[in-house]
């Protein structure tokens, strides 16, 4: 599943983050590619803007995703938690093993997306894929746009920079949607959105573990990410590996 529904504002005005090309090709076309990719994808599912399901469905089709694999476009939500839930109503009741992609990360190996499906087949409820980091990190007191006193410092070997695909076995995934959507509608304090459904099967107990990620597999947030994802799509082309 993709969850493609926000705006991406940190790269600026224009198109939504998901549309934005790489390569000439849309982030997404690529996110869904990368997923497509692995012998363990039968199905994707795109929640796609409210208001641009007929576009995306256009978009995939014209960049001959249509026969090679199922790939199903919804409307998505307001919040990244909505547009999963809408995403996991459109899989089937069958399939038993769900892996949710960000649309952001377009560059992500198919070596990673089969360990983490491998993970969960294997009786993982929540897999992650991560990188250690490689810069010392700070706690701080935020305090944006002046100087932010420092906390403490987090050993940096426990530390991971997670990725995605995150898989679940498709209950736990379903479980913990339905609590966060029973919180938000009663009030709670804990129904502040998570930044990744990994992080709701904490928020309730679960267990979450972590395979090893990849460094091409970062995230296009800002204009320089997309730099450095040209620079990584054209050695790729050069090298007959896409």
């Amino acid at each position: 599943m993709v969850p493609a529904a926000g705006r991406g504002e940190r790269l600026g005005p224009g198109a939504p983050k998901a549309l934005r090309e790489l390569g000439g090709v849309p982030l997404l076309v690529h996110a869904v590619r990368a997923l497509a990719r692995s012998r363990a994808v039968g199905l994707v599912v795109v929640a796609a803007p409210a208001d641009g399901v007929a576009e995306v469905v256009a978009l995939l089709d014209g960049h001959g995703l249509d026969g090679k694999k199922d790939v199903r476009v919804v409307a998505g939500g307001a919040t990244r938690q909505e547009s999963v839930r809408l995403g996991l109503a459109a899989i089937p009741e069958d399939v038993e093993i769900v892996l949710v992609h960000d649309a952001a990360r377009p560059l992500v190996p198919v070596e990673v997306v089969d360990a983490v499906a491998a993970a969960v087949r294997a009786g993982a409820p929540a897999v992650v894929p991560a990188v250690p980091l490689a810069d010392t990190v700070k706690r701080v007191e935020p305090n944006p746009g002046r100087p932010e006193p420092v906390l403490d410092t987090p050993e940096r070997a426990t530390l991971r920079a997670v990725q995605t695909p995150q898989g679940f076995d498709r209950a736990t995934l379903v479980e913990v949607h339905a609590k966060a959507l029973a919180e938000e509608a009663a009030g709670g304090a804990d129904a502040v959105p998570v930044t990744d459904d990994a992080g709701l099967v904490e928020r309730y107990g679960g267990t979450v573990v972590v395979v090893p990620g990849h460094e091409e597999a970062f995230k296009v947030t800002r204009p320089l990410d997309l730099v450095l994802a040209e620079a990584v799509l054209a050695r790729r082309r050069a090298a007959d590996d896409y």
